[in-house]
């Protein structure tokens, strides 16, 4: 289902750390959008819901709701650089059209 990156792990159990939840799931949620690319959101669940998906990868555990699952398949979580010199959360998600794997 979602792989999370070592770097991603990292950054998610500082966040956690930071907010005292440690040891709470990392629900991430995606929708598709009017001209078909997909949004996406994550933070941490204060409560999980029937028929959620539960995975775990990095050591971190993660809800997925059942209306995000299909969006959400084969994808990978990334903490990267971005160009700007910023540090960001990524999606890399090969059923988003606007996907645009690293050569």
């Amino acid at each position: 289902m979602i792989t999370i990156t070592p770097s991603a792990a990292e950054q998610i159990r500082e966040s956690a750390r930071q907010g005292n939840l440690h040891g709470t799931p990392l629900r991430i949620a995606a929708k598709r959008g009017e001209d078909g690319s997909i949004q996406y959101g994550m933070g941490f669940a204060d409560e999980e819901h029937e028929g959620d998906q539960k995975s775990n990868s990095e050591g971190i555990d993660i809800v997925v709701s059942t209306m995000s699952i299909d969006l959400l398949k084969d994808t990978v979580l990334d903490y990267v650089e971005l160009d700007n010199g910023e540090k960001n959360f990524i999606f890399k998600n090969p059923t988003d059209p606007n996907f645009q794997p690293q050569e």
